[in-house]
């Protein structure tokens, strides 16, 4: 079927007026007329009653017109889909990210983009540093966050860092080293409470005393999960080697303390990766703004 035609046919039913179909068209009458007695020639089906004055639609036109208006209502809903999506007010975002970020920045970054884009679907996935890279190389994630220690960067991958965050040492406040300042030998003659091997400030850990030449300090506890580990230490025993996002509010909280180990300062890396050489959709370089704030 000629769309074109039926385009024409379908405001000059609405309108009631080829006049008024041609001038809102932009085209002349004598063409609006033309093209639509092609297009009933093309059908082989009247569309019009003849009739002296006005425009009088047949069963076939009438029914026609109402097929045409909810074909064009669906494409001005299209256009408007098209528009909202180069605007980024639809969508969907597909997150990966490491644990650090994935629990403790994504979540409050993801609440602010939601309330100024209730139209954005929102995916995360908590996943290692080399399955989220994995993830965005193979365009199963749109955008991937990272934490940890310095790392290579896969060469296909744009590296955004948004800051680096403390690694702390802590302790109940009750412990005898909460609030001073100890040499790193005497922090690792303390039992630890740690994640499982494999977690990447553990393996920090375990490098940090290599490095000094000194022995892996006792894993007293061992949990998967990083609540766990934190509320043991509250509990009142051992120590932990941990992110400051994980644990400062338990620190200003006075739940736990500092403890400042002579010449150590340790940091992650936060950073926030997007494939190279690819343009970004406008909500996910607008989420991405929201995390660089």
């Amino acid at each position: 079927m000629n769309l074109h035609a039926l385009r024409l046919f379908y405001y000059v039913a609405e309108t009631g007026s080829v006049t008024k179909a041609a001038a809102r068209l932009n085209i002349s009458q004598p063409a609006v007329t033309s093209q639509i007695k092609k297009f009933e020639k093309d059908l082989g089906l009247s569309l019009f009653n003849p009739s002296g004055r006005g425009i009088s639609l047949t069963s076939f036109g009438t029914e026609l017109a109402k097929q045409a208006g909810n074909l064009f209502t669906y494409e001005e809903q299209m256009d408007q889909f098209v528009e909202d999506y180069r605007q980024g007010k639809k969508g969907k975002l597909r997150i990966a990210a490491t644990y650090l970020p994935a629990n403790f920045l994504v979540p409050g970054w993801a609440a602010r983009f939601k309330a100024g884009h209730p139209g954005i679907e929102i995916e995360i996935t908590t996943t290692n540093s080399q399955q989220a890279f994995e993830q965005l190389q193979r365009h199963e994630a749109d955008v991937a966050f990272y934490g940890g220690g310095a790392k290579e960067k896969p060469e296909d991958v744009e590296w955004l860092e948004l800051f680096e965050d403390e690694l702390w040492f802590v302790v109940a406040p009750s412990h005898p080293y909460a609030d001073r300042t100890v040499s790193l030998s005497e922090m690792m003659r303390e039992p630890f409470i740690m994640r499982e091997e494999g977690s990447s400030t553990r393996e920090r850990l375990v490098s940090l005393c290599t490095t000094y030449g000194l022995k892996p300090p006792e894993v007293a506890l061992q949990f998967s999960g990083l609540g766990e580990a934190i509320r043991s230490v509250i509990a009142g025993y051992g120590a932990n080697f941990i992110s400051s996002l994980a644990v400062r509010e338990y620190v200003e909280w006075k739940q736990l303390s500092r403890v400042h180990v002579e010449g150590i300062h340790l940091s992650n890396h936060i950073a926030v990766c997007t494939r190279k050489n690819e343009s970004l959709p406008a909500a996910l370089q607008q989420f991405i703004d929201i995390c660089r704030q």
